[in-house]
């Protein structure tokens, strides 16, 4: 049976204040909350969420993780018989697992989606070009972003970042299961404080969990703003690229 073709999507005139953006998923979002594997009504979740995004005019590119498979870091705990670096290998294969569902997921819904990687897998991915990824944006595409960066003890994090970098993006958008960044765990401290506004300096000083140290060192030297919202609450990607102010914003200060 020929394989079915995604019609084009036109571009859309951008609605809100930003007209291209990284959205960073953790591949715990892929996950029914406290499991690990692949749950598709998860899945199916974000990537409704993401089409209605979309059709509000800004171009998505999605970097995704893969911590629902298998984390490099966990896996190579105690066991010398693999070497980390093979371990990060490994858990860079699983976020193009989790990049393959999620391509699936949002064509399901009509979006025409390109999934890129940074290692080299022609027979389910392009490779990642700069310019190209530009390009798929531009046609009104929603680019997926697996692989990490290609290079082990790297996080998907510090990936997101340079991508938004590469990419020329307006803001960095991080999808959590929580409101946004708060004074302590907000699931081990009822008291903990949520945070609206933050700069990086506050972040780095007061050592908050945002993004790792280095991918918080990249947006900060570039100016790239953050935003960590919940993406667990229907229709919050849709509010997070209009605009609206939700979870918490990490940003230089600078008005």
């Amino acid at each position: 049976m020929p394989t079915a073709v995604m019609p084009e999507t036109a571009p859309q005139p951008t609605t809100g204040p930003y007209r291209r953006v990284i959205l960073k998923l953790s591949g715990e979002s892929f996950a029914a909350h406290g499991e690990r594997g692949i749950s598709m009504k998860e899945v199916v979740h974000i990537a409704a969420q993401t089409y209605r995004a979309k059709q509000q005019g800004v171009e998505i590119a999605i970097v995704i993780g893969g911590g629902n498979i298998l984390r490099g870091a966990q896996f190579i705990a105690g066991n010398s018989s693999v070497h980390e670096a093979t371990a990060h290998y490994m858990g860079m294969l699983a976020t193009v697992i989790n990049g393959l569902a999620l391509q699936d997921a949002l064509e399901s819904l009509g979006c025409e989606t390109r999934l890129m990687t940074a290692l080299h897998m022609e027979g389910v991915a392009e490779p990642f070009i700069r310019r190209r990824a530009r390009r798929h944006l531009e046609k009104g595409r929603i680019v997926i972003l697996a692989g990490g960066t290609g290079a082990p003890f790297v996080t998907t994090d510090t990936a997101a970042a340079q991508k938004a970098l590469e990419l020329g993006a307006d803001i960095l958008m991080k999808a959590t299961r929580v409101d946004g960044v708060y004074s302590a765990d907000p699931e081990k401290d009822p008291d903990a404080e949520l945070y609206r506004d933050l700069t990086f300096e506050q972040v780095r000083s007061q050592d908050l969990r945002v993004m790792d140290p280095t991918a918080i060192a990249h947006c900060m030297e570039h100016d790239l703003p953050i935003l960590v919202f919940n993406y667990r609450e229907d229709g919050n990607i849709e509010r997070a690229v209009r605009g609206e102010p939700i979870g918490t914003r990490v940003t230089s200060g600078k008005r």
